[in-house]
């Protein structure tokens, strides 16, 4: 502490030393304010702040006399320093918070790539160097500027991450909760992809006769059951009950682990896979192993099978079937919105209704009849 230069007023102003910075303010030298207090053996050093910040000698000497105070007690001192620090690390930067996200969260993401080029793109700009307290409601509209003109899907993925990476800093204990709420907006060109008859049939034979046989049995798999990327790449042999007939999902989206029923003809399929799969990757125990035989991470050959069975330019062969899967059913009049929801795991019915319902036909026709009846006073 050779920079201290007076201990200032000792009678008045017990503890509180100052020295000159070298700055000026208002036209005078601008001075920098220390206290000093006993903890234990320990005598400490505390630099509370300049005269030009607002500090003075009466404002270092309440300062000083709660840390005495607080070891008079015998409760935990923090310095001024110790606990900026403190607040710092439980409100960090939100290009801080968003890398950890990534480091920690990216290996479970299915739309890592997609989500890092959309936080490069959109977010990191506009508040990459600001702590999550800062952002503003202002600064978030200014976000849904720069994105006016572009689809309602893309605006909606980009506020979702935003809240995503922030609710990740909120949970871990890196940053605050935001003062207020981010007003999602409406999401409405999702497309229901469905395969006409044609289509299916071109499917259905790419898919029997694909060379890849783990790839083919793949999309088979997700065709007849419905299933997410992400479950098929997880599925093993002890999550495969043929006795019971019943597969196992783990970590099915939203939700925890459950099971769905197993098919006749999804069985053997399965067996068929396994078969291989003991020839091709002996010693796996996941029923669609990726090369090295853990599981699976991505299949690249989806583009190539798309084109090849003649399928739309746009169709997302695993999610596309999942969408294929709930409209076939629910067109054919004999399940229930119930049923479709727990099929396809969905947490509760309303999410089912809101993308399937419009393709019951008995729905449909009867809440015209009834419309009919009503307008025409039968």
């Amino acid at each position: 502490m050779a920079t201290l230069k007076r201990r200032y007023h000792p009678k008045k102003w017990a503890g509180v030393y100052v020295y000159e910075t070298g700055e000026t303010y208002n036209s005078t030298p601008d001075l920098c304010f220390y206290i000093t207090y006993r903890l234990g053996r320990r005598l400490i050093w505390e630099k509370v702040g300049k005269l030009s910040e607002g500090y003075g000698p009466d404002v270092a000497a309440e300062i000083r006399a709660e840390r005495v105070k607080t070891v008079r007690h015998g409760e935990e001192v923090k310095t001024a320093k110790e606990i900026r620090q403190e607040k710092a690390e439980k409100d960090r930067l939100f290009s801080d918070i968003a890398a950890d996200y990534f480091d920690i969260k990216g290996p479970s993401l299915k739309g890592i790539v997609t989500d890092r080029n959309r936080y490069s793109k959109h977010l990191e700009p506009l508040f990459g160097k600001r702590c999550v307290s800062e952002i503003t409601p202002q600064m978030v509209e200014e976000l849904r500027k720069s994105l006016n003109g572009r689809k309602p899907a893309t605006l909606w993925n980009a506020l979702e991450l935003l809240r995503r990476i922030i609710n990740f800093g909120v949970k871990t204990n890196r940053c605050p909760s935001l003062r207020f709420q981010i007003e999602m907006p409406v999401k409405d060109n999702e497309v229901i992809e469905h395969l006409t008859p044609e289509e299916t049939q071109r499917f259905l034979n790419t898919a029997r006769s694909w060379p890849a046989r783990d790839v083919g049995n793949m999309l088979l798999l997700a065709f007849f059951t419905g299933m997410r990327r992400g479950e098929i790449f997880k599925l093993q042999d002890e999550d495969v009950a043929f006795d019971l007939k019943l597969l196992r999902l783990r970590d099915p989206k939203g939700r925890k682990t459950l099971s769905i029923g197993m098919s006749s003809l999804v069985e053997n399929l399965l067996r068929e896979q396994m078969a291989w799969r003991d020839v091709n990757y002996p010693g796996s125990s996941f029923v669609f192993p990726g090369r090295d035989g853990n599981m699976r991470r991505d299949c690249s050959a989806v583009d190539r099978f798309r084109k090849q069975a003649g399928l739309p330019p746009k169709f997302r062969p695993f999610h596309g079937l999942r969408h294929h899967f709930a409209v076939s059913l629910a067109n054919s009049g004999k399940f229930s919105m119930d049923m479709i929801s727990e099929m396809l795991t969905h947490k509760n019915v309303d999410f089912t209704k809101k993308k399937y319902a419009q393709f019951l036909p008995e729905t449909l026709a009867a809440a015209s009849d009834a419309a009919a009846k009503i307008l025409s006073g039968i």
